[in-house]
Formats: C-alpha cells, sequence, structure tokens
C-alpha cells in the first residue's frame, strides 16, 4: 500500500499506540490501514449411487496452478455469508447445484494471509459443467483422484479428511467431524501431503 485511501496522501508503515504490529498509517488524516486474511471458501461436492462415492473436482483455466485440479473455491465477497460464498463459487466453477451440509475443514494458511473453509456438500445432480474458471470439471472416486495434479495443499488435506471419514463411518458409523490443519510452509512443486 502506497497511499491512503481515505485522503490520497502517502503512507508509512509503523507500529500505531496501543498496538503491537506495523500498519500502514497515513500521516495526514491518521487513518490507520488494517490489513487482515482473506477468507477462501468452497464445498466438497459428492455424488453418492449405491455405495460408490465420487467428489466433484474442477481444472483449473487461470494462475495459479493452471490446468491442476481443485476442489470449487474462491474468495469470499463483502456482505455474503460463507454459506453463500461456497454456493456461489461451487455454482461459478462448476455450474453444480448442491445441498450444502456443515463446515468440514478449516485451514489456515499465514504465509499467504489466508483462511481456506469447505463445506460438505451432496449434488443434486448430474447437470454440472464448467465455469469461466474451470477447463473442466469430473467426479473422481478416491483411488481416481489425481493427487500429484492436485493444485493445493489445503484442498489435498480436504480430499484426505473426507476419504479417511468416509471410510470410519462405512466401518464404524457415526458422522464426519470438522478437521482443522495449520499450513506453515509455502507449496511446493507437488501438493501431496
Amino acid at each position: 500500500m502506497k497511499f491512503c485511501s481515505e485522503c490520497a496522501h502517502p503512507v508509512s508503515q509503523l507500529i500505531p499506540p496501543d498496538d503491537n504490529r506495523p500498519r500502514y498509517v497515513c500521516g495526514q488524516c491518521g487513518t490507520i490501514h488494517y490489513q487482515n486474511p482473506k477468507m477462501v471458501i468452497g464445498s466438497i461436492p459428492v455424488w453418492d449411487h449405491e455405495g460408490d462415492t465420487r467428489v466433484l473436482l474442477c481444472k483449473r483455466a487461470i494462475e495459479p496452478r493452471y490446468g491442476y485440479w481443485t476442489l470449487p473455491a474462491g474468495f469470499m465477497e463483502n456482505e455474503e455469508t460463507t454459506t453463500e460464498a461456497a454456493l456461489r463459487e461451487t455454482q461459478e466453477e462448476a455450474g453444480a447445484h448442491i445441498e450444502l451440509h456443515e463446515l468440514f475443514s478449516l485451514l489456515n494458511v499465514p504465509h499467504v494471509h489466508q483462511v481456506h473453509m469447505f463445506y460438505r456438500a451432496t449434488l443434486l445432480d448430474l447437470d454440472f459443467a464448467a465455469g469461466t474458471e474451470s477447463l473442466d470439471v469430473k467426479l473422481f472416486s478416491e483411488s481416481e483422484i489425481p493427487w500429484k495434479e492436485i493444485a493445493f495443499p489445503t484442498v489435498a488435506y480436504t480430499l484426505k479428511f473426507f476419504f479417511t471419514d468416509l471410510a470410519r463411518i462405512r466401518r464404524e458409523g457415526g458422522t464426519y467431524a470438522l478437521h482443522t490443519r495449520d499450513v506453515l510452509t509455502p507449496m511446493r512443486q507437488s501438493a501431496e501431503g
């Protein structure tokens, strides 16, 4: 940040009184410009037919990670809830109609100033298609997931959590858990965790 969004004067980075972090502060009008993490919200759209469980993934048509597979997700907009963001992103990226369930994973990614949240979801039909940010949209069983082509560690972790829970539920019963993880290191070439 170079200029104040309130009065257009240059800003300086300093620690304001009664604060403990450097902030961009306008020397002209005194506005403190707080910068906070961005929320990335998405879903885990699932199609289950006679015990054959598949997850809908999108092949990215944008950078970063062009051509890699991801769950439908994106940045939350102002004036929307996290559930509204998950529904919107799933519709925009995969053209999919879903029933949204509970929050399934919450992943902190502090080195890029983001928090990623994924909701479990059920596909209501098989009428889906790639949106403008996707090259392709496809259903994958656990054994078919292209693990080395998953775009982000948060997506790989979420998928692993999902299939681990699914196996446990089929074996022992119970319900899905809420999973949390801190992703503290930058992404490597491979998204395998």
